[in-house]
Formats: structure tokens, C-alpha cells, sequence
């Protein structure tokens, strides 16, 4: 269900998303930026295109060289760095998947994820990128002009996942009774609790026996001296983005806990775990902006025979 393609307005277009869509071109912007570093975790070179393209944002930096205090930057330094490290991470958790027998991936709140056009995909894998139709209008956009060809079957599907997205998805294609690596990432930060229980329990209705589902959270709403966080307010004043009053203040579920109780077996990591791993990307620091957030893989095993 391709959405309908938006009039062209010379080098920019006027109808950047907003709001959350927004913070899918800072995750673009940063995506840049660690493509271009000497030690980069991951190559996005398409990310760049979407910055261009979205007047809002031509003044962003794209490129180590073009950051304010390089690495000192909270935002395009920092918080750029941990975008990079999520993305590796996520990165390798998918083709691990799908590697080990998954050919399905969907992609919730795909924004400006280019995964189906830059990953090396095992052969007959199909993503499907689920988010609201004016992302993936601005998102086509970009593409169209770049003239790419998908490295595996891509499908985008126009859905708000604040609603019953699941017969969207169904009637694309996908395949319940196979398995699939579902990802969400950047995604329940922002969605009700509502949604985010009514998302999981889809999830767990489409799955079957050796999908896996990766997903990022906070852990709760932080102190207000984590929230006077250099992070925050830089990226208030460098974007515009005021990621607080973006995220959700409903008390969270515990979808981790959920899943469990659903048979899935879950880890939970944080983002220094890899910093760690990997030997690069953020570090703790006081009154941390980070410190909240949680990475988590859950796995629908196979049900054991009696």
C-alpha cells in the first residue's frame, strides 16, 4: 500500500512531517554523522538526503567536521553517538534473525529507516515499514530521487500505531505462521500505554514460534535534574525538538514482564552494555539523560513437546 506521492517544491519540501516525524530527522541527521566518522558503528548513506530534503533542518550537521564542539556537542555529538550505537546494535540483532530462519521483518514506526536498502539480507526476506502516511509520503520522496533499489522485498504500509494496525499489515502480505523479527525502535517512548499494551498483545497474536521482537523504553519519568539534562535542552535549542514533551508521562507497562508471562524469554540491556561491547559510543555521565533507557529482545521459542 505505497502512499500517494507529494508535489515536488524545487531542493526542499514544505511538508516535512512534524512533531514525532521530526525526531525521525534528527535520528537521520546523526545516522549521517556516524557514517562519516573514522570509527564509524554504522554506514546509513542515504541518511543525508532526508536532512537536505526537509527545510526545517538544511543547517543540521551532517558531518563530524560540521559539529559545534565536536563530540562535546550534547546533542550532535552525544546524543548522535548513542543514534549510532542503536543502530548497530539493531542492525545485528536483524540479520542475526534472519539469519537464524526468520524471511520477515516489520519494522513499527520505521520513519526514515533504510534497512531494506542498505543491510545484506538473507535471499526471499520481505521488510514492512508500518508509520503514518505523511512519513512515508516524505520518506518516498527522498527515495524516488535517489532512484534505489531495496536490497530484499520492502513494503510500506500507511498505519497509525495508535490504532488496530494489524489487518494493514495482513493484507500486505505478511505472514502469521511464519516466523519474524519485529523492531521498534524509538517508537514506545512516545506511544500511550494504551497502544504500547495493545501493540504487544498484536505482536504476540502474529508471532510465530522463533520470531523475535526488539524494542527500546524508558524506565520511568526522570528526576528534574535529569531533565534540565544538556541533551535535552540542546536539542531544543540546535532542532527544535522538544524530545520531553514528546515522550509519553503515562505510567508505563511493563511489556517485558508481559511478554514473559506470554512464554517469550526476554533480556534487558542498557545502551553501555554495547558501549562496552564495542569500544565506542556514550558514556555515563552525571544526571544522565540516557541512564533510563532500556534495549530489549524478547524471542517466541518453539513450545516444547510434551
Amino acid at each position: 500500500m505505497d502512499p500517494v506521492h507529494p508535489r515536488q517544491h524545487g531542493a526542499t519540501i514544505t511538508d516535512t512531517p512534524h512533531g514525532v516525524g521530526l525526531t525521525a530527522l534528527l535520528v537521520a541527521a546523526a545516522r549521517a554523522i556516524e557514517t562519516h566518522r573514522t570509527d564509524s558503528l554504522a554506514q546509513d548513506h542515504h541518511a543525508e538526503h532526508f536532512v537536505r530534503a526537509a527545510h526545517p533542518c538544511r543547517t543540521w550537521p551532517l558531518h563530524p567536521h560540521d559539529i559545534p564542539g565536536g563530540d562535546t556537542n550534547p546533542l550532535w555529538g552525544r546524543l548522535a553517538r548513542y543514534f549510532g550505537l542503536r543502530t548497530r546494535v539493531l542492525d545485528d540483532h536483524l540479520l542475526h534473525t534472519t539469519h537464524h530462519g526468520a524471511r520477515q521483518i516489520v519494522l513499527l514506526g520505521a520513519g526514515l529507516d533504510t534497512r531494506a536498502y542498505r543491510l545484506p539480507w538473507p535471499p526471499d526476506c520481505h521488510v514492512y515499514e508500518i508509520d503514518r502516511p505523511e512519513v512515508l509520503t516524505f520518506k518516498h520522496h527522498v527515495l524516488d530521487r535517489l532512484h534505489l533499489t531495496p536490497h530484499t522485498t520492502r513494503t510500506p504500509i500507511s498505519a497509525d500505531l495508535r490504532t488496530d494496525w494489524a489487518p494493514a499489515l495482513t493484507a500486505a502480505g505478511f505472514d502469521p505462521t511464519t516466523p519474524c523479527a519485529w523492531l521498534a525502535e524509538g517508537l514506545l517512548l512516545y506511544l500511550p500505554s494504551a497502544p504500547e499494551r495493545h501493540l504487544i498483545d498484536t505482536v504476540d497474536r502474529l508471532s510465530a514460534p522463533g520470531s523475535t521482537l526488539a524494542y527500546e523504553i524508558k524506565t520511568g519519568w526522570e528526576r528534574p535534574e535529569v531533565r534540565a539534562s544538556p541533551v535535552y535542552s540542546a536539542t531544543l535549542r540546535q532542532t527544535g525538538v522538544d524530545l520531553l514533551a514528546l515522550f509519553d508521562r503515562e505510567p508505563r507497562p511493563d511489556s517485558a514482564a508481559d511478554l514473559t508471562t506470554r512464554g517469550w524469554t526476554t533480556t534487558t540491556h542498557t545502551p553501555y552494555d554495547f558501549t562496552r561491547h564495542h569500544g565506542r559510543g556514550p558514556l555515563p555521565e552525571p544526571h544522565d539523560a540516557l541512564a533510563a533507557n532500556r534495549w530489549i529482545f524478547a524471542t517466541k521459542p518453539a513450545p516444547t513437546s510434551g
